[in-house]
């Protein structure tokens, strides 16, 4: 009797890579940028000021205006509330408190400004223009 040699069939392991292909690369960067936009986004909403010309969060504190005549700037503004200070930083200042998306001003609207500059003779309460 012959011998015969039974050999144990081992399976074949087969170690496929993941390959990653140009247009693979291309969607995952994408959708990787739209995640990081929308966090950022979030975030940014989240860091918003509120209004900051509102009664409601001043604890009734009242505030003054100035009323914008005609052919006035925010830059001519800023000069007559303080002609001493550099006019960038008050008209900086009047942008964010007022919440302007531009420094565009039109003639007879009322620009809430800084505190401080209430005894200025043309700043106006806001009970004199009913507000």
């Amino acid at each position: 009797m012959s011998a015969v040699a039974i050999q144990a069939v081992q399976p074949i392991e087969s170690r496929t890579r993941l390959r990653l292909t140009r247009r693979g690369r291309v969607v995952l960067g994408a959708i990787a940028t739209v995640f990081t936009a929308g966090v950022l986004a979030f975030v940014a909403t989240l860091g918003a000021p509120q209004a900051l010309a509102s009664d409601a969060q001043g604890g009734g504190q009242q505030f003054h205006y100035v009323v914008v005549q005609p052919g006035a700037s925010l830059w001519s503004v800023a000069t007559e509330l303080d002609a001493g200070a550099d006019p960038r930083d008050l008209v900086a200042e009047i942008v964010q408190l007022n919440q302007l998306d531009g420094s565009g001003v039109e003639a007879g609207q009322p620009l809430a400004v800084p505190l401080r500059f209430s005894d200025s003779p043309a700043v106006v309460s806001a009970a004199d223009l009913g507000l």
